[in-house]
C-alpha cells in the first residue's frame, strides 16, 4: 500500500472517530460536555475545538484557501492572532457541523496528493509568527497524528463523565470496512 493510501486510510479513521466522539457528546448534554476537566483545552467541548482549530490551520497552511478554512475568532480575529484555545463555535450543533465539513475538506486534500508533492517542501508561518519550511509529509503526519493524540484525551474525559466510547482503534474500523 502506498503512502498517500494509509494518509486516506488515517483520515478516514480520523472522519470514523470524530463522528462517534460527537455522537457521545451530544448524548452528555451540554453541562457535562462543557464541565472544564482539568484538561490542557478544559472540557470535551474545548478539546474538540481545538481538534478542529488545528486542522483548520493546517488546512488554510496547506491548501492557500482562507475563505473556506475560516477561523471565526472573537471580534474577526484574524487567523496569525488565532490562540489554539480560542472557542471557534460555542453552540455545539456548529462544532459538530463544522467538524464533519472539515473531515470532508481534509478528505478531499489527501485524495489530491501526489507522491512529488509529500516530498517537496511547504512553507507556513506558526500562530506565534515563525516561519518554517519542511516536507510535506511532516505536515501531514502531524496534522493527523495532532487529532489522534487529542482525541485520547477526550475519551479518557468521557470515560470520566461515565460515557465509554468503546473500541477507539484504527483496526476495529479498519475490520469493520473489511466486513
Amino acid at each position: 500500500m502506498d503512502t498517500i493510501e494509509v494518509y486516506r486510510r488515517r483520515a478516514a479513521y480520523n472522519r470514523w472517530m470524530n463522528e462517534r466522539l460527537f455522537a457521545i457528546a451530544d448524548e452528555m448534554g451540554e453541562d457535562a460536555r462543557r464541565l472544564d476537566r482539568g484538561a490542557f483545552f478544559g472540557s470535551v467541548h474545548g478539546t474538540l475545538g481545538h481538534i478542529l482549530l488545528g486542522d483548520r490551520i493546517w488546512l488554510r497552511r496547506l491548501t492557500g484557501d482562507l475563505e473556506r478554512h475560516v477561523l471565526p475568532g472573537p471580534d474577526g480575529l484574524p487567523m496569525d492572532s488565532v490562540r489554539l484555545d480560542v472557542d471557534l463555535y460555542p453552540d455545539f450543533d456548529d462544532l459538530r457541523r463544522e467538524r464533519a465539513r472539515t473531515d470532508a475538506d481534509l478528505s478531499a486534500w489527501i485524495d489530491g496528493l501526489t507522491p512529488d508533492a509529500l516530498a517537496g517542501d511547504v512553507t507556513y508561518t506558526t500562530t506565534t509568527g515563525a516561519e518554517h519550511t519542511h516536507p510535506l509529509w511532516w505536515a501531514v503526519e502531524h496534522l493527523l497524528n495532532h487529532q489522534t493524540h487529542h482525541r485520547g484525551q477526550v475519551t479518557t474525559l468521557m470515560m470520566q463523565a461515565g460515557h465509554d466510547p468503546g473500541v477507539t482503534d484504527l483496526a476495529a474500523m479498519l475490520r469493520a470496512e473489511g466486513a
